[in-house]
């Protein structure tokens, strides 16, 4: 029994040494860029849907230099960005800044702020459909809106919603 402690503490020992020098190697070098930040920083709310998440960043990341169009005698370059609850027209300028953005997000889950001010407003009212829309220039203000279809029984009724659940 001593032998068997005696052998599992030698392994450890052992283990410990070798995970010492694992830690101990250097890694290769990591360079994180700020990948238009404005654009990002314009669009960006906490409670955004998932989908819109995911192709916003797809579009900040997008680097059009890489492409295999890529030329540099064009001045604008258009790209499409595409998930099955949205799309994102993007244009960028032929050094890869991103100009601006139309976007189009079907039938996503609304933020709390507009789902509380659409309650409040209307309460025997429910969601049937909805369309988020993001118009983004960079020289201008983000335009975001929510147009939102609500039906009560046989009625019905369109209303348009910002992100702070202020109606237009």
């Amino acid at each position: 029994m001593k032998q068997f402690k005696l052998s599992l503490m030698m392994s450890a020992i052992i283990f410990c040494f070798h995970l010492s020098a694992i830690a101990q190697q250097n890694l290769p070098e990591i360079v994180v860029r700020a990948v238009r930040y404005k654009y990002l920083s314009a669009v960006d709310h906490k409670d955004l849907a998932q989908p819109v998440k995911i192709l916003e960043r797809r579009a900040a990341a997008y680097d059009i230099k890489s492409t295999d169009y890529y030329e540099e005698d064009y001045d604008t370059y258009f790209v499409s960005f595409y998930l099955p609850e949205g799309t994102i027209l993007a244009s960028y300028d032929k050094n890869g800044k991103l100009l601006s953005t139309a976007e189009k997000y079907n039938d996503i889950s609304l933020p709390i702020a507009v789902r509380t001010a659409i309650l409040d407003r209307f309460p025997n009212w429910t969601v049937t459909k909805d369309v988020y829309r993001v118009d983004y220039h960079e020289a201008r203000n983000v335009n975001k809106v929510y147009k939102v279809l609500l039906e009560n029984g046989d009625k019905r009724m369109r209303v348009n919603i910002d992100e702070a659940g202020n109606f237009k």
